[in-house]
């Protein structure tokens, strides 16, 4: 391909909008340009990466036994409305109005799409199991899009629904499509860490997202330094920790701390460290209030709150009711003396504590010395709080470091909650009705796009594995006017097209070190550069996008290296590990 033929208007400034590497590089590159805030063009680059992706996510679901199909955008709401959605799912579900005034929505997510149609075509247990997949534009109206293509409003992604009449079934088809985004995130290039998730909006009970590692991810994940254990910092189950250091217990004393709130302020006020601290949080959780404690240097998880309470959503609660239950503001709120029927939760990490110090549950003041099997003794103890660096696995004597990750894919056991809400059944081997057992499979496509980039740049531009880049080789004439030099690039460019190889010619009347810039600022692998001094002695220099040097090469065996060099970086990823599921 000749890059004075495409569209690549290249930037030589970062675009004020832009936050984050990705964002600005795919700009820069001439990939993307917006069109609404998260809501973005892709041009001719951007567009190769994305078929690269798609195909390599086609081919591996092909592979595992999964069908193509293509749903709708646009959904109807009696489907949302069925499964209960349609109230719950919140602000980010575009809601359309047609000409008769009939409710539709441009489809987030196709749980109920492809639920429906599986009611009405399938109906016995003899044509399953079945798993069908999609590759779609999705649209989730962000109350604040940013980072381009991370967390936008528009977007792709593939989705795949699996169906089945049992639950061993449906477990057998999530390890399939486990090792399956194994073998997809490995032919990608990507260095990633599938880690235990919280199921979140979708529902169901068994999760796992793969994560892209980047120091820039919005996601902390802590994985075993001795095993293949991984998790979501929210997810992450404790082993038995190191106990704090004993303290002798001490007398309950009351102590004054006008306006010292947080653990910060009080810790500093009263020179304690925060971990002989009781943080004390209230939550609401269907028609309750539940009094949650943790250390005051721990953080609490929410995820870990609701499978504790075994209910699917919890609220902070408000000023007026921490006033109500407590007796105190915001910032005193203790477990000793409380008001009314609260249930009382606590993370293991406070078992047996003492000499610590709690709010008091009046106005300005705490309490020191709060022993917590003496003075609130009918606690019941969950792991509750967020796993961090040097916190024990659950699985071995190992400890966890704490990683930053992009998830860029997750798989969900959905169980039959929405086969049940849209009563999609079939006979089994008896005749009877069953109730579908479903399993859920997503991947952010163009977010994967926007991670790869996170993971794999340099000051001066992208640096694409070899199986994402827009070619795989750039090949950079110094000086076109040059018949020589011309000739050579051409015929390079033709050999290499022949062998397979993806090729961009750059045959721009621009200077070389404009040349040299937009090649780095694209990122392709490799670069081959035909110069007169080089060319003199028979040869041209190669390059790899990765390292500082190139090596000079006889132009009459480039053609070999360097479709030898692709072929090796591409079959890399087809070695992919067949794990099993941890």
């Amino acid at each position: 391909m000749r890059q004075s033929a495409m569209l690549i208007p290249t930037l030589r400034d970062v675009p004020a909008e832009a936050e984050i590497v990705s964002h600005k590089l795919m700009l820069r590159a001439g990939m993307i340009r917006q069109v609404a805030r998260g809501i973005y063009d892709f041009l001719p680059l951007g567009v190769r990466v994305l078929r690269k992706v798609e195909r390599i996510i086609r081919e591996e679901m092909d592979r595992a036994g999964a069908q193509e199909v293509l749903l709708p955008a646009v959904c109807p709401a009696e489907l949302w409305q069925e499964s209960g959605r349609w109230e719950k799912y919140g602000k980010e579900l575009l809601r359309i109005k047609d000409r008769n005034d009939r409710d539709f929505c441009f489809g987030p997510t196709h749980e109920e799409v492809i639920t429906d149609l599986v009611r009405r075509d399938v109906r016995s247990y003899r044509e399953l199991p079945m798993n069908l997949y999609q590759i779609q534009t999705k649209f989730r109206d962000e109350v604040r899009p940013r980072f381009g293509l991370m967390r936008g409003r528009e977007f792709i992604m593939k989705d795949a629904y699996s169906f089945h009449v049992d639950r061993a079934d449906c477990d057998r088809e999530y390890d399939e499509m486990f090792r399956t985004y194994r073998r997809i995130f490995d032919r990608c290039g990507l260095a990633y860490r599938p880690v235990e998730a919280d199921t979140g909006a979708i529902g169901g009970s068994r999760s796992h997202e793969f994560q892209v590692l980047a120091e820039s991810g919005e996601d902390a994940i802590v994985s075993c330094e001795k095993c293949e254990y991984a998790a979501n910092v929210e997810k992450a189950g404790i082993g038995a920790g190191d106990p704090v250091a004993a303290v002798e217990p001490t007398p309950l004393v009351e102590v004054a701390t006008p306006g010292q709130r947080t653990i910060e302020e009080v810790s500093a006020f009263m020179k304690m460290k925060p971990h002989r601290f009781v943080k004390t949080l209230l939550y609401v959780a269907g028609d309750g209030v539940v009094m949650v404690l943790v250390r005051g240097d721990h953080v609490l998880s929410e995820a870990k709150l609701k499978d504790a309470l075994g209910t699917p959503a919890v609220e902070l609660a408000s000023e007026s009711t921490v006033e109500a239950v407590t007796g105190a503001p915001v910032g005193f709120a203790g477990p000793i003396g409380v008001k009314g029927e609260v249930r009382l939760l606590a993370d293991h990490a406070l078992a047996g504590i003492t000499a610590a110090v709690s709010g008091a549950n009046k106005a300005d003041t705490h309490f020191k010395g709060v022993s917590a099997a003496r003075d609130f003794p009918h606690v019941e103890y969950a792991d509750l709080r967020a796993a961090g660096a040097g916190d024990r696995c659950p699985r071995c004597d190992g400890r966890f470091t704490l990683q930053r990750g992009i998830e860029v894919g997750q798989v969900f056991y959905l169980g039959t909650k929405y086969s049940e809400a849209l009563r999609a059944t079939v006979l089994d081997a008896e005749g009877r009705e069953r109730v579908l057992e479903m399993g859920c499979y997503g991947i952010g496509v163009t977010r994967t796009i926007a991670a790869a980039i996170e993971q794999n740049h340099d000051d001066a531009g992208i640096v694409w594995p070899m199986p994402l880049a827009p070619f795989h080789v750039v090949i950079v004439p110094v000086n076109l006017a040059d018949e020589r030099l011309r000739t050579t690039a051409e015929r390079l460019h033709d050999e290499l097209t022949a062998r397979g190889v993806e090729v961009l010619l750059d045959d721009r009347d621009e200077r070389p070190g404009v040349k040299f810039k937009d090649a780095d600022l694209i990122g392709c692998p490799l670069r081959i550069t035909v110069g007169p001094r080089a060319l003199e002695r028979g040869a041209v220099e190669l390059k790899r996008r990765r390292e500082k040097e190139s090596t000079e090469v006889a132009a009459a065996e480039v053609v070999e290296r360097v479709a030898a060099m692709v072929a090796a970086d591409l079959a890399a990823g087809v070695r992919s590990r067949d794990l099993d599921v941890r």
